[in-house]
């Protein structure tokens, strides 16, 4: 096979000149005329019995078309049951909207349909609903009390799913420890902030008995799927639009119940019908996610060599399970020892249901994982009085040791993190450094060094979710089409939120087929025109979607070659290549043109199907679908310098490097976009970033006045590092790669700060690491 010639290069990304022209198309861009508008009726209790609702008044306003509750979408909308065949997991159920009781302060418990957003906003004041609370179950110990009230009434001990695994011989690797290093890491609700909220305008043609749903959503088909099966539909029956999305990070993933009610009110109304969620429904009422907490003992021999590992692994999972309830927290046991050689491993997994509201993945929902692991190391090395470098060069698994597979048996085959560690240490140096950190130490400053390895497991093929249990599948689909002009075009079932996609996958069905990526149209976002996918998540988008594009437009090569060769009067298409839309042929030692272009096999494809091979269909295109390994990997080591003030606690970031292994990259530009957003998004959350709840269950970071994110005031300088090895699994070597940098940043920080503490005994396992915490903990440290 020739080098990459469409992949790899740097191309600016074709989606933002629409987007810097400000011609981008969002869901609020699209006019519908007559649509409705609603606004949800929500709790203002976290968990009560509803004995009535009353929707006399607001049905008498002005403007109101209906006004909706649970009882009225019985008939409609079937329940949401969530019952994987997996030990350990209980099944929970959950009504469009509830009828017998509210489990957190933002359920929804009524609509109302209006002929604009102020009169259901007014109107949603009028319903009056009879509640009669009942004790609401706060935080995790909450819900593990031996008297606490029950979230749902068919979860005992509101236990909605555990598991125990074991590898090897932990108890004997205890036993034979030279010592054994207690840590506990402790991660706080956090959600995913999209820029655009969720939002959804659905239209019904009750004389096609057809729906249309525009909505910015991650996964369309999937999407169209459940919505067939909740509203009692063929999926024939339903075409999703996705426009330009305003960012997702998980949230955008599944059918919610919003979303779901205004599609059947749409289809019970027959009028358009739109609903877009305000910020304080964003942050009360969509997903959350991340309130987790590990504990783990490791046993290390006297040189601080990893023996064996346990894990208790805890999650709030929240009022409701919209996914299967161990779907994240598996993932974190199975991937926890990361980059470590360890053959005895053992992890407890429990999660809870609260009366908050649910949890849902976000943008690398294994984060905690590397801030586990390389705060593990970090604490070996205090307890040795180490070098936690040291310390990790020991455990590291090297070039030697792969293919690895691990103590849950995932397999390692192209990984790099001894390489990435060495490199970072190089672009930092190392010695230097803790040579200046001691001098700054002696003046009094609160200076640390935060070192995180990370391996990220990425794209999760159909092999992964049926080892799991969990109902899915991870192949992607794409179709590359070539017109009678020879334009071309390549349909992918993904839907991009801000990855680039329209780039990428130009890129990749580009190098496949042999043309200019600029000469590639990208369409999605569309159900009834590209093939069926699973969607934006995982980072699947480049090994999985890249994956399936690359290997459309091979195919539709060797077709376009074939044809070639009958009409260059040739036995076979070897010696045959297609580079920038022209046809060329091996002679003297080199390729030349032999003076077919593809817009000429293309007239011929379509406008003189005689002119064919014998047996050949008429036609340019080819769909393929490509399922990847159960898990592919990327690995990176990120290097975070900062400065702790005595007096405000405030965290000041001096310095961030992030050597990375992304394997094949399809772009540049791309990549260096994804790792340095996903830096950010994973600085942000363990530094300022926290949804609190009271222990009524009343959520008090209501606005982006008390829930606050970074901006660019408080985010480094990022210097990044490339140390790529492509992948021996996949189509070119290509590696997902767009949650790494929120799992490093996370654990590079926290570390940081816990090296900068540790002189005043402070022990750094919790999150976030706002101002307020750590001046509270340095003044605690003075008075001790």
């Amino acid at each position: 096979m020739s080098e990459p010639r469409a992949v790899g290069r740097a191309l600016p990304r074709t989606e933002d000149r629409r987007f810097l022209l400000g011609q981008g198309r969002y869901l609020d861009d699209i006019t519908i005329p007559g649509a409705l508008e609603v606004c949800f009726v929500r709790s203002p209790h976290a968990h009560a019995e509803i004995r009535a609702i009353d929707t006399a008044a607001a049905r008498a306003l002005p403007g109101v078309v209906a006004v909706i509750t649970g009882a009225d979408l019985a008939g409609e909308i079937t329940t949401l049951r969530m019952a994987p065949a997996i030990t350990g997991v209980r099944p929970t159920e959950i009504a469009p909207l509830p009828s017998d009781k509210v489990r957190f302060v933002g359920d929804p418990v009524a609509c109302v349909i209006a002929c604009d957003r102020y009169v259901a906003e007014d109107a949603a004041e009028l319903v009056e609903v009879d509640y009669v609370p009942l004790p609401a179950i706060a935080s995790m110990a909450g819900a593990a009390a031996e008297d606490a009230a029950l979230v749902d009434a068919t979860v005992p001990h509101n236990l909605v799913a555990e598991e125990s695994f074991s590898a090897g011989d932990p108890e004997g690797a205890f036993r034979r420890a030279a010592q054994v290093v207690e840590a506990r890491f402790v991660q706080h609700r956090q959600t995913h902030l999209p820029i655009e909220t969720r939002g959804i305008a659905c239209v019904f043609d009750p004389g096609r008995e057809h729906l249309t749903v525009h909505t910015g959503n991650q996964a369309p088909h999937p999407l169209r799927t459940a919505l067939a099966a909740r509203l009692g539909l063929s999926e024939s029956q339903i075409t999703v639009i996705s426009p330009d999305v305003g960012g997702g990070f998980g949230q955008k993933i599944a059918l919610l119940r919003e979303e779901l009610v205004v599609a059947a009110l749409a289809r019970r109304l027959g009028r358009p019908v739109r609903w877009r969620e305000d910020r304080l429904e964003n942050l009360l009422a969509s997903l959350h996610a991340r309130e987790e907490t590990v504990t783990v003992q490791a046993a290390v021999d006297g040189l601080g060599r990893l023996l064996g590992l346990r894990a208790r692994i805890e999650a709030d999972m929240g009022a409701y399970c919209f996914f299967p309830a161990n779907y994240m927290m598996r993932v974190v046991g199975m991937i926890l020892p990361g980059p470590y050689r360890l053959r005895d491993y053992a992890f407890d997994l429990r999660v809870h249901l609260t009366n908050k509201c649910p949890a849902g993945p976000m943008r690398a929902p294994m984060a905690i994982t590397s801030w586990v692991m390389e705060g593990t190391m970090d604490a070996i090395a205090r307890a040795l009085d180490a070098d936690p470098v040291e310390i990790r060069r020991r455990n590291l698994l090297e070039d030697a040791d792969l293919p690895y597979v691990t103590a849950t048996g995932e397999r390692y085959h192209s990984i790099s993190s001894r390489g990435t560690m060495e490199a970072a240490l190089d672009g930092l140096d190392y010695v230097a450094f803790r040579a200046a950190q001691a001098e700054r130490r002696d003046r009094g400053e609160l200076v640390g060094l935060g070192i995180c390895n990370v391996v990220e497991s990425t794209t999760y093929g159909s092999a992964f979710y049926k080892a799991a249990g969990i109902p899915g599948s991870g192949h992607e689909t794409a179709t590359v089409k070539v017109e009678p002009s020879g334009a071309c075009s390549v349909a992918v079932g993904l839907m991009t939120s801000g990855q680039g996609y329209e780039t990428t996958l130009a890129q990749a069905a580009a190098e496949g087929l042999g043309v200019d990526p600029g000469a590639v149209r990208v369409l999605i976002g569309n159900t009834d025109i590209a093939p069926y996918g699973m969607g934006a998540r995982g980072s699947r988008g480049a090994a999985a979607g890249g994956g399936a594009a690359y290997l459309a437009g091979r195919r539709l090569q060797e077709k376009v070659l074939a044809i070639a060769a009958h009409l260059l009067n040739r036995n076979s298409s070897d010696g045959l290549a297609l580079e920038a839309g022209h046809v060329m042929q091996r002679a003297g030692g080199g390729l030349q043109p032999s003076g077919l272009t593809l817009a000429d096999i293309a007239r011929v494809a379509f406008l003189d199907p005689l002119g064919l091979p014998d047996g050949m269909e008429p036609g340019l295109h080819v769909t393929t679908s490509y399922d990847p390994p159960p898990m592919t990997y990327s690995n990176s080591t990120h290097l975070c310098a900062i400065a702790v003030d005595r007096v405000t606690g405030m965290v000041r970031i001096e310095r961030y490097l992030a050597a990375h292994d992304s394997g094949t990259v399809i772009n540049p530009l791309v990549v260096e976009g994804q790792l340095h957003g996903a830096i950010a998004m994973g600085l942000s959350g363990a530094l300022f970033e926290e949804l609190v709840y009271d222990d009524q269950g009343q959520m008090l970071s209501g606005s982006l006045a008390d829930y606050l994110i970074a901006t660019a005031t408080e985010l480094p300088a990022i210097e990044l590092i490339e140390h790529a090895r492509p992948d021996a699994m996949t189509p070119l070597g290509i590696k997902g790669m767009a949650e790494g940098g929120v799992m490093g940043s996370i654990g590079a920080v926290c570390n940081a700060v816990a090296d900068a503490l540790a002189p005043l005994g402070i022990c750094i396992d919790s999150q976030p690491l706002t101002p307020a915490r750590l001046s509270a903990l340095i003044a605690a440290a003075k008075r001790a």
